[in-house]
Parts: C-alpha cells; structure tokens; sequence
C-alpha cells in the first residue's frame, strides 16, 4: 500500500475511535439531562463510527507495529446542547475536508480497497450531520428530538432514520446486516 493512503486510513481509524468513544460519553450526558431519544441517537451514530474504524483498520491489516495516528477530534465536553455542537463540527470536518480528500489520494494511488472504506465513511457523515442538525434544533429549545428507529448498517455504517432498506444503497448489504436502535 502507498505511504500516504495508508497514512490516511491510520488517521482516519483514530478519528472514527475517537468519534465512537465520544458519542458514547455524549450519549450518558443527554441520558442525564432527560434527553433520551438524542441519547439513542449519540449510541446509534456511535456504533456507525465503530463500524467505519473496523473498515480502515480491515485494511492495515499489513502492518504491525505502533503507527501514530494523527486526526481531529472535537473538545471540550459539556452539556447535550454544547456537545451536539461539537458533533456537527467533527461531521463537518469529515464532509468538507477528511474524506473528499483521503478519497481522492487512494484513488490517484490505486487504492481501491482504502477508497471504499473512505467512500462508505464519507456517504455516511452526511447524514450524521444531518441528524444531528435535526437534534439541535429540539434541544436548543430544551426538548428532545422525535425519532423513528435509527437503523445502522454492519458492514458500512451506513445511517438512516426509519426501517432498513431491502438492500443498503452504499454497500448492498441485505436488509437482516442492519441493526435497529429503538
């Protein structure tokens, strides 16, 4: 594997690590503030990170030994309104700079199988974000958001509010791969 794709999916496993630890911690803070449905939330885009770090990692699967990992991650922990700003922040980054770019480095490099990891991350964030920006508007307003289940694809991370699809649009993956938060 090229140096500077393999670089990126370090980067990228540590950010997505971080991002699904994060979650979890945001997840108890809206549990504790009566918030349950955003706590669900945090826990459902929580194992989608999860999932997107097993991808990139699968794909080191060459190396061995200790690598730094260098990502962004958001600080600074506070209170469910503060910490879904935080949320929409590393989703963005995700969006408009992480993924377009390691995307575009694994393609040029011939990286096929680090371009669909990044590929399926990055189809993904969007809608993180998306839920996220939904959840802030009720909780900025002290209520708690108004979800239908949030289902979770296995293989890709894949996200959506609803039932599973027959077949998962990023990765097609059968409907029984998808896991329901209720």
């Amino acid at each position: 594997m090229k140096q500077m794709t393999e670089q990126n999916l370090i980067n990228a496993f540590g950010g997505e690590s971080q991002a699904h630890m994060r979650y979890l911690y945001f997840a108890d803070q809206a549990d504790k503030e009566n918030f349950p449905n955003t706590a669900r939330l945090f826990r459902a885009i929580s194992h989608a990170e999860f999932v997107h770090a097993g991808d990139h990692y699968r794909e080191l699967v060459h190396l061995e030994g200790g690598f730094v990992a260098n990502s962004m991650a958001t600080f600074g922990p506070g209170d469910t309104k503060k910490n879904i700003r935080l949320a929409i922040m590393g989703e963005n980054f995700e969006i408009t700079e992480m993924y377009p770019t390691y995307i575009e480095v694994a393609k040029f490099q011939g990286e096929k199988g680090a371009e669909r990891s990044f590929r399926w991350a990055y189809g993904t964030e969007k809608m993180h974000k998306a839920l996220f920006e939904k959840a802030k508007e009720d909780v900025d307003r002290n209520s708690d958001v108004a979800l239908g289940p949030i289902q979770v694809c296995s293989v890709c991370g894949y996200t959506r509010e609803g039932e599973a699809p027959d077949k998962c649009p990023l990765c097609e993956a059968k409907k029984e791969d998808f896991i329901a938060f209720r």
